[in-house]
């Protein structure tokens, strides 16, 4: 994975909460593209809010970043939906071309227009993204293929737009491509020791650390044991 990796915003997206689904709490998952220069703060973009703060926002989930080398994939396995896979259908903040789960890692940091940022963790999907897509299946999809996005945390404010330049400046964590901490998150058969070396790294937000420290409860591993022998 080379240090020289570049890529340009295809788009900056930004939205409110919105109450779109009866009985069902407000959300902010509905992105819309926002035009020049964004203002980008230690919680987000200023133009941007979350409809629950308890599991959205905050630091450790400044800014979502999505993979437009992705649509295709979902275009490929819900074609009759394909219309819906373009830059900042899944709620995303900043859309891009050339980089991805594959290539970036954990603690990775990289300046976005004048800001400057680092990966901080993934994105753990919920039943909004079904209602949104109007897809049922797109939450397990989207955890199962490891096509989640991540989030950063924002080490400098600054100024982000769509054309601007996002660069990797620094590399700490080469061993852990951020699609083998996706994968680690999400494995109910988790080594101990992974766990562990994970629940360790600085880098990593808050809450990935949380749950990464629970793989290593005895309880927690009775448990997972207990289920995945069907009892």
């Amino acid at each position: 994975m080379p240090l020289s990796l570049e890529a340009t915003v295809l788009g900056v997206f930004a939205g409110k909460p919105e109450q779109r689904w009866e009985g069902k709490a407000p959300s902010a998952i509905g992105k819309h593209r926002v035009e020049g220069q964004q203002r980008l703060t230690f919680t987000g973009l200023e133009n941007d809010q979350q409809a629950d703060l308890s599991v959205h926002g905050g630091p450790g989930k400044a800014l979502h970043h999505y993979a437009a080398d992705h649509m295709s994939h979902w275009q490929a396995l819900f074609p009759d939906k394909a219309d819906l896979f373009r830059p900042g259908c899944f709620g995303e903040n900043i859309s891009t071309q050339g980089l991805h789960e594959d290539n970036l890692c954990l603690g990775d940091v990289l300046t976005m227009g004048t800001a400057t940022v680092q990966v901080c963790q993934g994105r753990q999907p919920c039943w909004k993204l079904n209602l949104h897509t109007g897809i049922p299946a797109m939450a397990p999809s989207f955890q199962k293929s490891g096509r989640t996005g991540w989030y950063y945390r924002v080490l400098e404010e600054g100024e982000v737009a769509t054309g601007g330049k996002v660069r990797l400046i620094q590399r700490n964590y080469p061993d852990w491509p951020l699609a083998k901490v996706i994968a680690a998150r999400f494995n109910p058969a988790l080594p101990v020791e992974t766990a562990a070396e994970l629940a360790s790294m600085e880098p990593l937000a808050e809450s990935w650390r949380t749950a990464f420290q629970r793989k290593t409860d005895r309880d927690y591993l009775e448990n997972t044991d207990k289920r995945l022998k069907g009892a």
